[in-house]
């Protein structure tokens, strides 16, 4: 079999997984098994987890044109140029491959008959591949897709031409593929090797638990992603070294200048969320971080909120309360969409039947990390007296939202909801935590039925990508 490789460094070091196993059978729920570290695990020099880039097989599935010349051509028909629209498709894989940092192969000569169909198949089994995206282009060819499905047991990504393919698709819609059946769609393929990238992520994913006495680590069941506790006297030690630098400074700065108003915070309360960002990028660099959250409450001037606010706008997850869930969807939406997201406890307006959110931290670069800031102001924490500095984010009254929560259990689920903002009140007169954001629920006669604690907001209607994504790794998405 040819295979045609863009320039790539050769290896791709990842071992073959099978997917469902790895992904839809998740066990155990948030009940992880913990193992201590070793010391020099504690003194931070174990290494981060290797990260190695999704690699990815394409295939094409048809006879070639000219063994059908003069004879009957199904579905597209005669005038379709598979050659030439292999050619096209070719070459905006290869750019949707370079954009996403994805390691893809192409295969030069379509699968045309069984016997080549089981010689792929023998292939596959013996690759460290990621996944697959199988592109048939003649309806009877869908014999030889199910042929390779049946066998392999990795996801596969399957897109097929509107036209190519006649009759129901249903059965293709189950855990382990994404089906595309559209017009010469390759942003809709582009989101289907996006799905594989982040699965590869999140097996490879380190999150930093910043929380009680002992240094210990743990694997999330399902995905693999690793959750290494770091003992809160150990995130202390680190502000306390952190001095009062001209970067550090200069970060206090920065809050002040984007900031639409400073309240409550003076100048000491500033200075110490800037070093408290230091602190926590200090953990993540010692450790190998590529995720945080941390038992954050009645921390003092310690509060990492501020922190959070500019780690998500850089596109680092980081999960409020020790909340692993809602540090998992974090890392999802942010992997998915390009999107932080606003972890935050839930509240009802039954007068307007609008969901009410609400948390005392927000990225406020909610478009993305190369998009603008939001509005926002300087506040002091909501629930003590304790001098401190939080931001309050302005959200886009009339911005489509989708919410999110991902559960893992022996039966995991995501919960799915969209709708549209609102309004961000002022606080006072409103109650509850700083930044808070009024939605409406489309999904939902009665916003009261909206299920969850720490669901997670981000902008974009991505609630059908978000399903699609939830078919694909086995877990059951719900409203």
């Amino acid at each position: 079999m040819q295979h045609e490789h863009p320039e790539e460094t050769s290896g791709c070091g990842c071992c073959r997984r099978d997917f469902l196993t790895a992904v839809g059978a998740a066990a155990g729920g948030l009940t992880l098994s913990y193992t201590a570290l070793s010391a020099a695990e504690q003194a931070g020099k174990s290494a981060a987890p290797k990260k190695d880039p999704a690699t990815v097989r394409t295939a094409f599935i048809y006879p070639p044109s000219q063994r059908l010349h003069g004879k009957w051509w199904s579905w597209p028909g005669n005038d379709f140029d598979a050659e030439g629209r292999q050619a096209e498709y070719t070459r905006q894989v290869k750019q949707i491959a370079q954009e996403l940092g994805i390691r893809i192969s192409v295969d030069r000569a379509p699968l045309d008959s069984p016997a080549a169909a089981a010689r792929f198949v023998g292939e596959v089994k013996q690759s460290d591949l990621d996944g697959l995206l199988l592109i048939p282009f003649h309806n009877p060819s869908f014999r030889l897709l199910d042929q390779i499905l049946k066998e392999v047991k990795i996801p596969a990504v399957v897109f097929s031409c509107l036209g190519v393919k006649h009759g129901s698709v249903k059965g293709y819609k189950r855990p382990g593929v994404h089906l595309i059946q559209s017009l010469d769609n390759l942003e809709a393929v582009g989101y289907g090797m996006r799905m594989i990238k982040t699965v590869k992520l999140m097996r490879q994913s380190r999150i930093i638990s910043v929380a009680g006495s002992t240094p210990k680590q743990a694997a999330v069941p399902g995905w693999g992603t690793q959750v290494r506790v770091v003992p809160i006297k150990r995130y202390v030690a680190e502000f306390d070294r952190v001095a009062v630098t001209e970067e550090v400074k200069a970060l206090a700065r920065t809050f002040r200048k984007n900031a639409l108003k400073i309240l409550e915070p003076a100048e000491p309360e500033i200075i110490a969320a800037a070093r408290a960002h230091f602190a926590n990028k200090r953990l993540l660099a010692a450790e190998g971080g590529d995720a945080i959250m941390m038992d954050c409450l009645r921390r003092g001037k310690l509060m990492p909120c501020m922190s959070f606010m500019t780690l998500r706008d850089e596109g680092i997850a980081a999960g409020c309360e020790n909340d692993l869930s809602a540090t998992l969807t974090l890392m999802l939406v942010q992997h998915l969409f390009d999107r932080p997201g606003f972890q935050h406890n839930p509240c009802f307006e039954t007068e307007k039947n609008h969901y009410f959110a609400s948390h005392c931290t927000s990225a406020s670069k909610l478009l993305g990390t190369g998009g603008p800031q939001e509005p926002h102001l300087l506040r002091s924490f909501a629930h003590t007296n304790d001098p401190t500095c939080v931001p309050q984010v302005l959200w886009r009254e009339g911005q489509d939202v989708t919410m999110a929560h991902y559960e893992p259990g022996e039966k995991p689920r995501m919960l799915v909801y969209s709708g549209k903002v609102v309004k961000s009140y002022a606080m006072p007169p409103v109650g509850g935590c700083r930044t808070n954001v009024e939605i409406t629920v489309n999904e939902l006669d009665d916003v009261c039925d909206v299920k969850g604690h720490h669901n997670v907001i981000f902008y974009g209607n991505h609630a059908r990508r978000l399903r699609q994504f939830a078919r694909f790794c086995g877990i059951s998405a719900v409203t």
